[in-house]
């Protein structure tokens, strides 16, 4: 796996890294079946493919490895989902796929979302969740060295499990991380207090920012650590 730094450095002008991958939008005339085509073709050559999701005007595209090596502070070796050299080498024949053709990125466009419950029985409700939202117990712990949810086929946003100590109801469980370009958060922070949020706690911007909505709902505004130094 790279460092935030070492991704930072490779200087990608069309991506940005949001959580564990790195993201890219682009702007297509119709459906970009050309463009994905000629995407296709690279990836197939280089032996390793983005995650796409394309519909009219756009093409979003996702690289990630699925084989990262982390060595944790025991020197202990885990396989899980990260940035590699090899998803560096991919954006960057994309980059320039889409110079030729004359595709325009839209870094600014891009946003990802994971979800997180906090709980105090990680291990004991990871498994439920797992098989609600993909039919099976593989998905948990997959590409990470927790219990976070992630499906291999990209149906659903992770779903990860923020430590707690025991507390009675109602509190909320469930928040949303909404990971934006370093560039965006303060424009999307301030669009989300224009139209009613709160912000509830700015004191780990810019890597993150809790707002809550009217009825004490709250989601976090994400940014990389090493792309909000760029900003």
């Amino acid at each position: 796996m790279l460092t935030d730094e070492q991704i930072a450095e490779a200087d990608l002008k069309d991506w940005r890294k949001l959580g564990q991958g790195l993201h890219a939008r682009y702007v297509v005339e119709g459906f970009g079946g050309g463009f994905v085509a000629a995407v296709g073709q690279a990836a197939d050559a280089l032996g390793h493919h983005p995650r796409v999701a394309m519909g009219s005007g756009y093409v979003d595209l996702k690289v990630i490895s699925d084989d990262a090596v982390y060595r944790d502070g025991e020197g202990t070796e885990h396989i899980i989902e990260w940035v590699t050299e090899q998803d560096l080498e991919l954006a960057r024949r994309i980059t320039e796929i889409a110079a030729e053709q004359a595709v325009v990125a839209a870094p600014s466009a891009i946003t990802a979302i994971e979800m997180a419950i906090d709980t105090a029985h990680i291990e004991k409700i990871a498994p439920v969740w797992a098989v609600l939202l993909t039919g099976s117990t593989e998905a948990q712990g997959r590409g990470s060295t927790g219990n976070d949810i992630r499906d291999a086929t990209g149906r659903m946003p992770i779903l990860w499990f923020q430590k707690t100590d025991e507390h009675e109801t109602p509190r909320q469980r469930f928040h949303i991380d909404v990971w934006v370009p370093a560039d965006v958060a303060e424009q999307r922070i301030a669009a989300a207090v224009a139209a009613g949020g709160i912000v509830v706690d700015d004191s780990q911007a810019p890597s993150f920012t809790v707002i809550a909505d009217q009825d004490g709902n709250k989601a976090c505004v994400c940014t990389p650590p090493d792309s909000a130094k760029e900003s």
